[in-house]
């Protein structure tokens, strides 16, 4: 009996691909490198600030094969495939991770952690949300934090988030976009101050790529 659409979703072999996009990864730690990203629609967020507000609607976009999302990512040079959104963990990770793991790349997840984690990722950025914060067991699971500094109440924030990571997690403080210019010397004092922090910019945005 074929399955139905909604079954499909269920099990990930669907998935409401917003975009795809062959760039550097522009954040974090893994910032320069040679990167396919896949940006899921759907999001339980929101963030005023998104920069991606078009993603957060998933029935914009229509439910892609997941086999047919894995043979296009294989077929770039890169080794590395950025998952995105929206909030790639609203769906069912399990079997787009175990086709790209298959094709011998390595997967990155980032996600707010806000939804039980599914999938089997080889880093996992977890960027914490005021109005749906991260599971505390996505948390534990994060590579590394990123925590988007848009005001000084963020930093509270950020430190609160950094009690729920593992030990071997990165830390980073990242400015909000629209507001770099007046945040940038502080998060620089900050992570002075702690210097269990890094920095992380979006240089994709300072070298004009996706």
């Amino acid at each position: 009996m074929e399955q139905s659409t909604d079954q499909l979703l269920r099990e990930g072999k669907l998935l409401p691909v917003m975009e795809e996009f062959y760039t550097l990864q522009g954040e974090g730690f893994n910032t320069g490198q040679a990167a396919y990203f896949i940006r899921v629609g759907g999001c339980d967020v929101g963030c005023k600030w998104c920069d991606v507000k078009e993603s957060w609607n998933a029935s914009d976009f229509p439910p892609v094969s997941t086999d047919f999302i894995v043979e296009h990512a294989c077929s770039y040079p890169a080794r590395a495939i950025v998952v995105t959104g929206g909030e790639p963990l609203l769906y069912n990770m399990d079997y787009l991770c175990s086709e790209l793991h298959r094709k011998g790349v390595r997967i990155f997840l980032e996600t707010s952690g806000s939804q039980p984690l599914s999938g089997d990722w080889d880093w996992i950025c977890v960027s914490p949300k005021k109005d749906a914060p991260p599971m505390k067991e996505v948390a534990l699971m994060a590579s590394e934090l990123k925590v988007i500094i848009q005001d000084y109440t963020d930093f509270t924030w950020a430190e609160e988030n950094s009690l729920l990571a593992s030990s071997s997690c990165l830390l980073y403080l990242q400015p909000e976009w629209s507001r770099r210019n007046t945040m940038m010397p502080e998060i620089i004092r900050y992570i002075q101050a702690n210097p269990k922090w890094r920095i992380s910019l979006q240089s994709h945005k300072y070298m004009h790529i996706p």
